[in-house]
């Protein structure tokens, strides 16, 4: 019944502000009704906030995990790598070429990637190739991947962030060590060649490209196993 569909998705927005979700002019009806904009502005959230808390659960003693820090955290592992690739915020239009990705995951992993499979990113059948083996990589290391090539091809912030917190959390997950510490002894493919290094500058990033969207939840807290999400939304009821 329609009724009940609008109080399920009124439910949904309910439990969203509680989690501390921005959820301006979102109502049940914008669900039921498949207002897109809105529906990807809640989702987005939701899979913002479900990374943030998956690396809290792992390193919250030490640091307050935030955009920032990642952002902060990824430069680190790259440079620490004696690599000189460079994110200069989540919207830095060098990250197209796929580089800075490649050699990340190099840094967190140094056998994973096969520079001979690389090209320099300058066309977009070279940015898609990159962006489409970024992916791969990630992927057959276990990280949580939400995005298509084309998202790192046209540089969508939102995904940019998404992709490097993944990264952040295979590293983590792998060592009970600092996030700067030295990468892992995985084993995954064939020996990596020296990488090629881009630099670029762009303004601070800011979420939804100042659309009325905030996502600032950092300081909300929850467990990380299904078991325990399923007892938190419970309690929101």
């Amino acid at each position: 019944m329609p009724f009940r569909k609008v109080e399920n998705c009124n439910q949904a927005v309910r439990i969203g502000k509680r989690l501390r979700f921005s959820l301006v002019n979102i109502q049940g009806n914008d669900i039921v009704q498949g207002n897109k904009k809105l529906i990807l502005a809640y989702l987005w959230q939701l899979m913002r906030f479900n990374m943030l808390q998956l690396l809290k659960h792992l390193k919250s003693r030490n640091h307050e995990i935030t955009d920032d820090y990642i952002l902060k955290w990824a430069n680190r592992k790259v440079k620490s790598s004696g690599r000189t690739s460079e994110m200069e915020s989540y919207k830095d239009k060098t990250l197209s070429n796929g580089i800075f990705f490649l050699e990340l995951l190099t840094a967190v992993e140094p056998r994973v990637v096969n520079w001979n499979l690389v090209t320099k990113g300058i066309t977009d059948d070279e940015k898609k190739l990159n962006a489409t083996y970024i992916i791969s990589v990630a992927r057959k290391l276990g990280c949580s991947i939400f995005l298509l090539p084309e998202d790192i091809m046209e540089v969508h912030p939102k995904m940019m962030l998404v992709l490097t917190a993944s990264i952040m959390y295979f590293h983590l997950q792998q060592s009970d060590e600092e996030p700067e510490s030295t990468p892992s002894s995985v084993v995954v493919t064939p020996d990596a060649s020296p990488a090629l290094s881009f630099n670029g500058d762009d303004d601070s990033f800011s979420f939804m490209n100042g659309e009325q969207f905030s996502t600032t939840i950092d300081d909300a807290a929850s467990d990380t196993t299904c078991a325990s999400n399923l007892e938190d939304i419970n309690s929101l009821l």
